[in-house]
């Protein structure tokens, strides 16, 4: 039931006692002028953003027309959108011609009518073929083995060039801090020249070539370059420390490595190429930061300006839609990461991901600050130039205002976020009263969602919906996620990507509302094969069948509610997602072993009280009790110099002895649920 908002509740959100008299009167004459909270709050939102309210004013008045928001997220719509955005969006076209009425009927028509579903999408965003295909899945090889546009040949970099060769790719800043664009045409030039310049020196079709650099102008030309030339791009963080690098290089067979010698970071250089060397890699094409030579090179390697031949002209390789193109790494439960193969299909699953979900048209500008070495590198790179829209590229950290004021400058339609970097901003609050009016639509990805960040985010630009991106490496895009023609609600999905479904399954297998995500296959963008592990044993050994289909592992858990909205709530399994980042328990135990006194350890992630991303926490086993702060300071050390400085541990709990199995397996979900109860208030 609608609550009328006292005088207090808008003093306490800071309004001086004149502009709260004015105001109480104008909110409670809406609450009783709709009859519901949702069009009340979409009337007064609007009268709270023309008079410039803080955030807190906002977050009160929300609060009071929906004061179960919190245990009923369902039941409050931060985002509502209107005539205009449902008639403009791709997905009300598609619907159209179908004559369907509901996001439901064109999901469930979308899976049901697969081949269908995927041949309009192909033609939607005119994916070129270098040969037509004869069959558009092949199922010949098994439901969970299918070979897609069997007969075809392609090269998915040609798809990339669709936009006229005069509009913009790529906006990104110079050392002084102003706007530069490079057009498609340019970087269709560049990325031939990179083509040509890896086979003159040597490099031939399915040779795999590492990239492991910041993501610049340079590295999304060099990643287009070696799909065009046929090679395999093996996706490597710069964050990474040299041994998770040399680990990549080694699984992926690298023949050559991409990278630049300093990697900017906030007022520092990092050094990159120094990394490079001491994970033994391959010959290093190095292009320097500063833009003169680089630093001093090892005999085999060679600097940017003279490995670039002049040549701009090329014809992409003709290749089988199933051969690679990139090589991504996604942590398991191992301690060895997955190297997930995406073929010359994937990106079209991450193309028709963005058409239908975040509304990407032409003209768009895509931000989204990640790397190459995670998927949502790639994906932004197919996401943007198959839709032809462009992406902006920030150097820095984007931690701050500065980061900010370029999604402004650089009239960004479209922001993704990780939650943790939403957290920040939210405590900072670096980025309010900035103009981000360009933005239609933000997306968030990587790990669990906190509503009241999301809320936040929302309101920084005058409410525009958050698309909840939710999927991974080995899906090639989201299993779930939202759409911009229905009521967007903080943190929540509202609807399986579509050509994509899932069961909701119990320990038993068995449906429910509550409990582990599992793929029902096929779909595009679905891996078929891991270059270090059985790819069959991993997805679906042990799982149960679907209406006769095999069930594909995937380990998150979900929540359904009876609007059917679902809600994230983290990894079933010994992975979790620290700051956006995938990671195994196992990864983390490894790097903190043989600590003095500390006989073993179990890393666990937890979700805090409030939601939102997940925090790192550390059981050891002692028999004498160690310092803690010091212990921390050593493992925090150790995480850094050998996994990754983004991983921050939150608490280290000692213990006599860690919960195990009959077959010494340590009980990580009993540790999980022993954490929560106690620690969490």
């Amino acid at each position: 039931m609608k609550q009328k908002l006292t005088i207090d509740q808008l003093l306490q959100a800071g309004l001086p006692p004149a502009d709260a008299e004015q105001w109480i009167r104008l909110i409670n004459d809406n609450l009783i002028k709709y009859r519901s909270a949702e069009k009340a709050w979409d009337s007064i939102s609007k009268y709270l953003l023309e008079n410039g309210c803080s955030f807190d004013v906002h977050h009160a008045v929300f609060q009071s027309l929906f004061p179960n928001w919190h245990e009923k997220p369902d039941t409050a719509p931060a985002w509502q959108p209107d005539a205009a955005s449902i008639n403009n969006a791709n997905i009300t076209d598609l619907m159209t011609e179908l004559g369907v009425n509901t996001v439901g009927e064109f999901h469930h028509w979308s899976r049901q009518y697969y081949p269908e579903f995927w041949k309009k999408i192909i033609e939607r965003l005119g994916i070129a073929f270098k040969n037509p295909y004869k069959k558009l899945c092949d199922l010949s090889g098994g439901i969970t083995s299918p070979k897609w546009l069997s007969g075809a040949e392609i090269n998915i970099a040609d798809s990339c060039f669709n936009a006229s060769a005069n509009a913009v790719a790529l906006i990104y800043e110079d050392p002084e801090h102003n706007i530069q664009r490079m057009t498609y045409g340019q970087l269709d030039k560049l990325s031939n020249q990179i083509a040509n310049s890896l086979i003159a020196c040597g490099y031939k079709q399915n040779d795999a070539v590492a990239i492991a650099m910041p993501m610049n102008c340079i590295a999304v030309a060099v990643y287009l370059g070696i799909i065009k030339m046929g090679g395999v791009v093996i996706s490597i963080a710069d964050s990474f420390s040299s041994q998770e690098i040399d680990v990549r290089l080694k699984i992926a067979k690298a023949k050559g490595i991409f990278t630049q010698d300093f990697t900017p970071w906030g007022n520092k250089q990092i050094p990159l190429y120094q990394k490079i060397v001491d994970a033994n890699s391959p010959r290093a094409i190095v292009y320097p930061m500063a833009g003169e030579k680089p630093v001093l090179l090892r005999n085999n390697d060679i600097a940017y300006n003279d490995f670039l031949v002049a040549n701009e002209s090329f014809n992409s390789i003709a290749c089988d839609p199933m051969a690679a193109c990139n090589i991504l790494f996604s942590s398991g439960t191992t301690a060895d990461p997955k190297a997930i193969p995406w073929n010359h299909s994937t990106p079209i699953k991450a193309a028709s991901d963005a058409f239908f979900h975040q509304n990407i048209q032409g003209g768009d500008v895509l931000c989204w600050p990640t790397n190459l070495g995670w998927m949502m590198g790639p994906w932004l790179i197919f996401a943007a130039f198959i839709n032809r829209a462009a992406i902006a590229l920030y150097s820095g950290a984007p931690k701050g205002r500065d980061f900010g004021e370029f999604v402004a400058k650089a009239g960004v339609t479209m922001l993704g976020v990780v939650p943790t970097l939403v957290a920040g901003w939210k405590q900072s609050r670096c980025m309010e009263n900035l103009d981000w009016n360009n933005i239609k639509v933000f997306s968030s990805t990587g790990e669990c969602s906190n509503p009241e960040d999301m809320f936040y985010l929302m309101w920084l630009a005058n409410y525009k919906p958050v698309i909840e991106y939710c999927g991974g490496t080995e899906i090639g895009g989201a299993y779930i996620t939202s759409t911009i023609v229905e009521n967007n609600y903080p943190s929540l999905c509202t609807t399986p990507a579509m050509g994509l479904d899932f069961a909701i399954i119990n320990d038993d297998g068995l449906p429910v509302e509550l409990g582990e995500v599992a793929i029902i296959p096929p779909s595009i963008g679905l891996s078929v094969s891991l270059l270090n592990a059985d790819h069959d044993k991993v997805y679906y050994s042990g799982m149960p069948t679907f209406n006769g289909i095999p069930l594909r592992r995937h380990g998150d858990q979900v929540c359904r509610y009876p609007n059917k909205t679902y809600s994230i709530l983290g990894r079933v399994d010994d992975t979790m997602n620290l700051g956006g980042i995938k990671v195994s328990a196992a990864e983390i135990e490894r790097a903190i072993t043989d600590i003095p006194l500390i006989r073993e350890t179990a890393a666990i992630a937890v979700r805090p009280s409030d939601h939102g991303p997940s925090q790192l926490v550390i059981y050891a086993a002692t028999s004498t009790t160690p310092d803690k702060a010091s212990t921390i300071k050593e493992m925090q050390k150790r995480i850094n110099q050998q996994l990754n400085p983004l991983f921050k541990i939150h608490d280290l709990v000692f213990m006599d002895e860690l919960p195990k199995t009959a077959s010494n397996k340590i009980m990580r979900r009993v540790l999980r649920k022993e954490y929560t109860s106690k620690h969490h208030h």
